[in-house]
């Protein structure tokens, strides 16, 4: 009724599941001599082995304290309330970009509050709008996104609204600057 190799076929699958149930019962032991490292599972549950691992801890592309996030958010709002998403993320990245530089101040605080010749370089903490704003969600979302390397700025390390600028502060920005783009109501240069 039953051909031989479909008989042979059910004794071979029976002797299977009888070693793999006798086999569990076995701790297998290696020479750990030939081995370069021993891995040894952690715990295990209902006969599947648990993996255990570490979570990738993000960090800042620069060293900041809770004063200069709060006064890099400050600054964004300041600078760029009334963009979009890119252009308070182009802000926030000359900030960042002038701390990595070795020509600018090495920490955020005193790159927002830097006097050049006593002249502020941000408008907004020369006429101290910068300490009424009002952080919106998008900006401290924005800047913890900066913080964290999103980056778009092509390594601009000044920026300015030609709009709202005087005209020798635009002067100065076209003699002694690098054009590299215009985004949202910037201009932003390289030196």
């Amino acid at each position: 009724m039953y051909s031989k190799s479909f008989i042979v076929l059910f004794i071979a699958n029976i002797l299977c599941a009888g070693l793999l149930v006798f086999s569990k019962g076995i701790e297998v032991q290696a020479d750990s001599s030939s081995l370069t490292k021993i891995v040894e599972p952690e715990r295990f549950e209902s006969l599947e082995r648990v993996i255990s691992y570490n979570t990738i801890e993000h960090s800042y592309c620069i060293s900041v304290t809770d004063e200069d996030i709060q006064n890099l958010m400050k600054i964004v709002q300041a600078e760029a309330g009334g963009e979009d998403r890119k252009g308070k993320l182009l802000v926030a990245n000359v900030v960042i970009n002038r701390v990595k530089s070795s020509k600018f101040p090495n920490n955020v605080t005193d790159v927002v509050f830097q006097k050049e010749q006593n002249v502020t370089q941000f408008s907004p903490v020369s006429n101290g709008t910068i300490y009424n704003v009002e952080i919106s969600e998008e900006t401290r979302e924005v800047v913890y996104s900066a913080l964290y390397g999103e980056d778009a700025s092509e390594g601009a390390l000044f920026f300015m609204a030609r709009k709202y600028a005087e005209p020798d502060s635009v002067e100065w920005f076209d003699e002694n600057l690098t054009y590299l783009f215009s985004y949202g109501g910037h201009d932003f240069y390289i030196r």
